[in-house]
């Protein structure tokens, strides 16, 4: 029997409420709001994010060998962008790294090839979800990544009990390269697709685990198409309390990632010996069930879902999204275009730009950049390979600049003392700079710093710690 090793989601620090975008575009207000990826997030920086917290606490130090990622948004073609997320983690170099790329269906694809997989697999889902302004995909879309560590074997948290599919051929929603929004049929054609298939599906998923809709502890329905899915919802026959709540209020739909962060927000609270059902409408339909272990509770990701919502902000403003999104173009600084990183410095040094590794001299000294001669004692080569992403520090001076190149200025740059050696200069993001002080304990953050030449300069940055330091 497969199983869930860990799990981890990503929502980004700012949420945009949709009462923004209708005042400034005259549209149906909703309510609520909806997550946004910053200027320097992308699907990648995500679900590096997310794979982080999923890797957190697993025992005995150990780790995915494989990484299937999955998302509509991916900011490379041609090249892997699961390359990206296995340099920044760290991984050994034969763990396979592999994209599942272009529909919404993607992350299911990647979380049953990891379940069904005899290695511990990692399924990263993350997307951007863009809608033209004032349109519904905007006003409902969102962006998150989640991940979940699966096996063959071993300590599950969540073992994976069987599961259904149905598929089929109909238009009810597309979108063709380079554009940045889908279009949508009708919903009530995608309601009429949709719920007959769902209902042979999940009946054939209960006949297979051998459990009746009375049985569902927790039941998660999600899809692109809202009125398929509430129909679907009834239709399935679970208790009323059990059906999830899909955050559509406050996060919106995250599209590739939803279903993984829906899971995720249900492990948060679950207890063992719970019946979790997943169905996902996406050009057809999938059924998994899970049923919680005893080691739910200790397993947890460091920051659940519920947390990261109230750690967040809503006061985006509607302006400054469509700036970052690249739909409204502002004048640019008056400095140089950024320079594109390089091929082969960038390759040289991964272990330092993806995954942050620095070097520890045998005299205890921390350097960041990692570095052959030790500043203090000035051996040479007597230095170890240092990990520095999940290790916190404090803010020892920091200068906000409104003059040098910046995606959304002022740049906020900080000198950072790290808990236990090593002091290191970089960028801050996530930040108030009205509210920022001397003293503030920060935590690293995989970000894209900048794109030129259409090369993502993808490098470490610094945020306030969220959640408990």
């Amino acid at each position: 029997m497969s199983g869930i090793l860990s799990y981890g989601s990503y929502l980004p620090y700012r949420r945009l409420q949709r009462a923004h975008i209708a005042s400034a575009m005259g549209t149906p207000a909703g309510r609520g709001s909806r997550s946004v990826a910053s200027y320097d997030e992308d699907a990648t920086s995500m679900g590096v994010e997310a794979s982080r917290a999923a890797l957190a606490h697993l025992p005995g130090g150990s780790g995915a060998e494989q990484v299937f990622f999955s998302t509509t948004r991916p900011p490379y073609l041609d090249k892997t962008n699961a390359g990206v997320l296995h340099a920044a983690l760290g991984l050994d170099q034969d763990a396979f790294a592999v994209d599942m790329v272009g529909s919404v269906r993607s992350g299911v694809g990647a979380l049953k090839s990891a379940l069904a997989s005899s290695e511990a697999s990692l399924a990263v889902s993350a997307d951007i979800r863009t809608g033209l302004p004032g349109g519904v995909d905007e006003r409902d879309g969102g962006d998150g990544a989640a991940a979940l560590l699966c096996a063959a074997a071993g300590e599950f948290i969540a073992d994976y009990l069987g599961g259904d599919s149905a598929s089929a051929e109909f238009l009810d929603r597309w979108r063709v390269p380079g554009e940045i929004a889908s279009k949508v049929w009708e919903e009530r054609f995608g309601e009429s697709a949709y719920v007959p298939l769902a209902a042979a599906a999940v009946s054939r998923a209960f006949e297979q685990v051998g459990i009746t809709a009375t049985d569902i502890d927790h039941l998660i329905v999600t899809g692109l198409q809202a009125r398929a899915v509430r129909s679907v919802a009834k239709a399935v026959g679970v208790r009323p309390e059990a059906l999830v709540d899909d955050l559509t209020g406050v996060v919106g739909n995250t599209g590739t990632a939803h279903p993984a962060l829906l899971l995720a927000s249900v492990l948060d609270v679950a207890a063992p010996a719970e019946t979790i059902a997943v169905v996902v409408l996406a050009d057809g339909v999938d059924v998994m069930i899970f049923r919680t272990t005893e080691l739910l509770p200790s397993r947890r990701q460091p920051l659940g879902v519920r947390a990261q919502i109230e750690a967040s902000r809503d006061d985006l403003s509607y302006a400054k999204y469509l700036t970052w999104r690249g739909i409204l173009r502002t004048e640019p600084p008056r400095r140089p275009d950024p320079v594109p990183p390089a091929a082969p410095p960038s390759y040289r040094s991964e272990r330092w730009k993806y995954a942050f590794v620095g070097s520890r001299c045998s005299c205890g000294t921390v350097h960041l950049p990692p570095a052959r001669v030790c500043m203090r004692c000035h051996a040479v080569d007597q230095v170890s390979p240092e990990s520095m992403r999940e290790v916190k520090a404090t803010i020892a001076t920091y200068t906000i600049d409104h003059l040098t190149y910046s995606e959304s200025p002022p740049a906020v740059v900080g000198v950072l003392d790290f808990d236990g050696g090593g002091r290191f200069q970089c960028q801050l993001t996530d930040v108030d700079p009205d509210s920022l002080s001397i003293g503030d304990r920060v935590e690293m953050t995989f970000r894209n710093v900048y794109t030129a030449n259409g090369i993502h300069n993808y490098f470490w940055k610094a945020r306030p710690v969220r959640g408990q330091d």
